[in-house]
């Protein structure tokens, strides 16, 4: 049996029909074909599977599809202001060389960017503390840390009035 999911899916409102066990990150990838958002250790303990749901960071692969219902889900494929640029945040990671396999990279960037409205310094103790959720196996994290504190700074200069 199908529930009607209704949401607005990075900027669009969209509707699905899903079944209700169906996790959000499954809907993602296999109904919306949205694959920048990865599957890692299906425990919520990688991080790699990270959207943004009503702006803050949640681990799609223990959420249900159905818990989104209205709300309004960002993924890793809505954050460019168009195709062919990269965001902010994602520039930064660029410039400090903050991934290698890249396997994690999107979990980061929208942790990262939950990050902005959370108020948490753009200092390294204070990014290293609300990064503690997400993993990567390859990088070591300091050119994430550095990433994610410049894309901070740059972030809440352009907010500001």
């Amino acid at each position: 049996m199908h529930r009607a999911l209704q949401l607005t899916l990075n900027g669009q409102p969209t509707s699905l029909e899903v079944v209700p066990s169906a996790w959000l990150i499954d809907v993602l990838r296999d109904d919306c074909q949205l694959t920048g958002t990865h599957q890692g250790c299906d425990t919520a303990q990688c991080g790699a599977c990270t959207v943004l749901v009503d702006g803050l960071a949640v681990k799609s692969c223990n959420r249900l599809a159905l818990q989104t219902q209205g709300r309004s889900v960002t993924t890793i494929e809505g954050v460019a202001p168009d195709e062919h640029a990269l965001h902010v945040m994602q520039q930064c990671f660029t410039r400090h060389h903050a991934l290698q396999c890249g396997f994690c990279t999107a979990g980061f960037v929208m942790r990262a960017l939950a990050m902005v409205h959370e108020a948490v310094p753009a200092e390294e103790h204070a990014v290293r503390a609300a990064l503690s959720g997400n993993l990567c196996r390859c990088t070591g994290y300091e050119g994430i840390v550095k990433a994610v504190c410049e894309g901070l700074r740059l972030l809440r200069q352009e907010a500001a009035p």
